[in-house]
């Protein structure tokens, strides 16, 4: 494989001291990926994936990147944690073994393979730092391109801190420096085929934000070569409509290959400078990188490239290259270079020595612990298979905190019916191991502070004596009047939400009030609307991100279950986005506008609390708890809600509908049925007909899904009408079933009950159109009718004869 020689002619000025210490660096990372390979191979990692081969370009990319600046990227960005300052090789060994301890592993305590990198935004209590006094790095996650919606939303904060003038203030100034700050992307050829790559450029550039992609570019991904992957196989090539002239928006588009140190540094100098400068969109696309050690530790890359593809490799790898260049510009002689990549290749292995020592020792301890009880009990016990156990575990090369676990449980077992002070303590100190490792494994998935959205304070919704009747979407339009004059963080955006206030009309006359920068549209890009706001909560800012329609959001589960469900629980509370998610679904007509897929949502954004208002009212107070949290939000209005009359509160920008707190919408004494949204209508109308055949139906309201029923209210209702019926407008087994769950097993309702608990759903397919359609498709008021009468016929056939036979 050929190549040319870089542009020389305008050289820019960098100290023979930055040199030979990119140099180092770069010699550093590359041992620290080499030795990594062999630490997975050993048995003392579970998998590996690298950095290697892209180490010249993070290097010059890192001397542009500064205080306040954040970087969305991916697994192969370690030289440039290492060169901002935000890394350490000890703290990137760390990962590689899955330490659970934050001190070791800042970026995601143990829970992310390596290469997942990210800096701490907030301190211990949940707040946010002083993040433009600090080189920041949102959390990686590994489906390929899904760092690249949060990087819009990452740019697009910068654009609102400088235009929106209300932020210019000494309160907003840990967050920005008049928008000064650039989002810094990263990502791999290959995955520049994703969708969300191709959205996420398209949305940067109508917006006109601060963002500088980079490109790696090593011809593969993975096995597939990159005539496969790209149109003209390059993606600078394929988006050079994208660049941007003199009448006309659109990106600056620059290429430089990946072994050409002085042409690296000012590439990206000159790509910063623009963004940073002018708030334009750049891409550098780097050409002619190489992957030495192939993609992982999956396999081997000698399988698919070629003899001579390899010997390209090997000549123009970018350190041989930059050895090279040194040694050329004679800034320092063999000997010295030598000196430096010994020093480096020892400064590596120590730092993996100790990350190794850490973490094995937490074990170890644990071990010994686990070696003494048990011995004890086997003493205790006089049982010596107790013993051998120990042994075994004593023996065990490398053990895991999962191999004293199941020592002790294997043990307990032999001695189920033995009673003495040595098995209570091997009883004792499992609960505490497994109390630890809820810490360490399952922790934060929600927030954790002082801002939880379960910590927002209740208040009453408050009525004057002749409340003013309104359209439901008055309401919520009021509410986010008020929302948006009470906090200038606060901003809303999504389709037609601008100019017309979206299609319902809760954003009505809202742009005009507080300009395009407040309320705003956006084309159709459900991806990136999640990604725009997820950058921009990131950031400090408060969004509220509108999907049109439920059954869009299928367009954006991806992004909302990889990146912002798990993002507290990923970093364990070191960065958190209370992005709201405003949408509508349930009743409509036809295939794709009438959704509800609930079980789909619970079952992907676990971490993202899940609010089912059955009004505009509750919708409102659901919407000033959450604007007061540190937690995102998914809130579904009802579709077929906006229209009817509802009572406007007097403070309607203020009340509060607490979470996880059902509400009894009606009593009862013979049946319980549990509902949420649209069906509420449903059911409160079958029960007023059931009434008249002398059934009484408690209907509970469970308005959040996501926490569900936290003080388990539900069963006191059941034990007092001993039979339940789950309701709502998903398929079979979807939320209803989940409720079920909740409601039998986890309070144990079961116990209660006289009859079969029952589910009242949707069909299996999508809801036809038309009335009709919806009829035969949805629950109705008939359908709650006929099955709660059906169970009080099988309870007593006498008072309640068969209807249809």
């Amino acid at each position: 494989m050929t190549t040319t020689k870089s542009n020389k002619k305008n050289k820019v000025s960098i100290s023979k001291e930055e040199i030979l210490n990119d140099f180092r660096l770069g010699w550093e990372s590359r041992h620290a990926s080499l030795m990594g390979r062999k630490e997975v191979f050993m048995g003392k990692a579970k998998f590996g994936i690298f950095g290697d081969g892209k180490e010249l370009a993070q290097l010059a990319m890192a001397k542009s990147f500064q205080n306040g600046d954040f970087r969305s990227g991916y697994y192969r960005d370690q030289t440039f944690m290492f060169a901002i300052g935000e890394l350490g090789i000890q703290e990137y060994f760390a990962q590689l073994y899955a330490h659970t301890d934050v001190n070791a592993d800042p970026a995601s305590a143990g829970r992310l393979m390596n290469g997942h990198f990210a800096t701490r935004m907030l301190d211990e209590a949940g707040k946010y730092t002083k993040l433009t006094e600090s080189k920041n790095s949102s959390s990686d996650v590994s489906p390929t391109a899904a760092q690249m919606p949060r990087l819009v939303g990452l740019g697009f904060a910068s654009k609102l801190f400088r235009e929106n003038k209300e932020l210019n203030k000494k309160e907003f100034e840990q967050y920005s420096i008049n928008g000064n700050e650039v989002a810094f992307g990263t990502i791999g050829n290959a995955s520049t085929s994703e969708g969300m790559f191709y959205e996420s450029i398209n949305a940067a550039g109508v917006l006109q934000i601060p963002m500088l992609i980079s490109i790696w570019d090593d011809h593969y991904g993975i096995s597939v070569p990159q005539e496969f992957h790209t149109t003209k196989g390059s993606i600078s090539e394929a988006l050079a409509g994208f660049q941007r002239s003199k009448d006309k928006n659109g990106y600056e588009i620059l290429t430089v290959r990946g072994w050409d140190y002085e042409a690296l540094v000012e590439t990206y100098q000159k790509a910063a400078k623009i963004s940073r400068e002018e708030h334009v969109p750049t891409m550098v696309h780097v050409l002619e990188m190489t992957q030495p050690q192939g993609h992982s530790t999956s396999g081997s890359h000698e399988r698919y490239k070629s003899k001579e593809r390899l010997e390209w490799e090997a000549e123009y790898d970018c350190l041989i290259q930059f050895r090279k260049y040194i040694l050329d510009q004679k800034i320092a002689s063999e000997k010295e270079l030598d000196e430096i990549e010994n020093e480096a290749k020892k400064t590596a292995k120590d730092a993996k020595d100790a990350a190794w020592k850490a973490f094995i020792g937490e074990i170890k301890d644990q071990q010994k612990e686990a070696l003494d009880l048990l011995n004890n009990l086997a003493e205790e016990a006089g049982n010596n298979e107790i013993s051998e156990i120990a042994a075994e575990l004593k023996s065990a090369m490398n053990p895991l905190r999962l191999d004293n676990i199941k020592a002790m449980k294997k043990s307990l077992r032999l001695v189920i019916s033995h009673e003495g002070e040595a098995k209570q303590k091997v009883i004792n100190w499992l609960n505490a191991v497994t109390e630890e490792g809820h810490d360490r494994y399952s922790s934060h998935l929600y927030s954790q502070s002082e801002e939880s959205a379960l910590n927002v304070e209740v208040i009453q919704t408050e009525y004057s004596n002749d409340p003013k009747k309104v359209d439901g979407r008055e309401v919520l339009q009021a509410c986010f009047d008020a929302a948006l004059a009470r906090d200038p963080r606060v901003f809303a955006f999504g389709e037609d939400v601008g100019k017309i206030g979206d299609v319902n009309q809760a954003f009505a006359g809202l742009q005009d009030k507080y300009g395009e920068l407040r309320v705003m549209d956006t084309g159709i890009r459900e991806c990136t609307i999640i990604g725009q706001g997820i950058g921009a909560a990131l950031r400090g800012l408060r969004p509220i991100a509108e999907i049109q329609y439920l059954d869009y959001l299928l367009y954006a589960i991806q992004i909302l279950s990889d990146d912002l469900a798990c993002l507290q629980y990923r970093t364990k509370g070191g960065q958190k986005s209370p992005l709201i998610i405003r949408t509508r679904g349930h009743r409509l007509e036809g295939v794709w506008h009438s959704g509800s897929p609930m079980g789909m949502i619970l079952n992907s954004i676990r971490g993202i609390y899940v609010l089912v208002p059955r009004n505009m009212t509750q919708a409102a107070g659901f919407y000033n708890t959450m604007l007061q949290s540190d937690d995102p939000a998914l809130i579904i209005e009802c579709l077929n809600g906006y229209r009817l009359k509802e009572s406007l509160p007097e403070n309607v920008g203020e009340f509060t509908v607490p979470l996880g707190q059902p509400e009894v919408i009606r009593e009862g004494a013979d049946v319980t049925i549990v509902t949420y949204g649209s069906m509420c209508r449903v059911v409160t109308d079958a029960a007023s007909l059931l009434a008249d055949q002398g059934i009484s139906c408690e209907i509970i309201d469970v308005q959040s899904l996501l926490p569900f029923d936290i003080d388990h209210s539900i069963v006191e209702s059941i034990k007092k009408t001993n039979r339940v019926v789950f309701a709502d407008e998903d398929v079979p087994g979807g939320a209803t079933g989940y409720m079920m769950q909740k409601v039998l097993e986890e309070q144990k309702a079961y116990k209660f009950l006289d009859a079969q608990p029952i589910t009242i759903t949707s069909n299996e397919h999508r809801p036809a159109y038309a009335s009709d359609g919806d009829y035969f498709s949805k629950p109705q008021v008939e359908d709650v009718f006929d099955k709660v009468y059906e169970m009080m016929h099988e309870f007593n056939p006498g008072q309640f004869p068969a209807l249809y036979n």
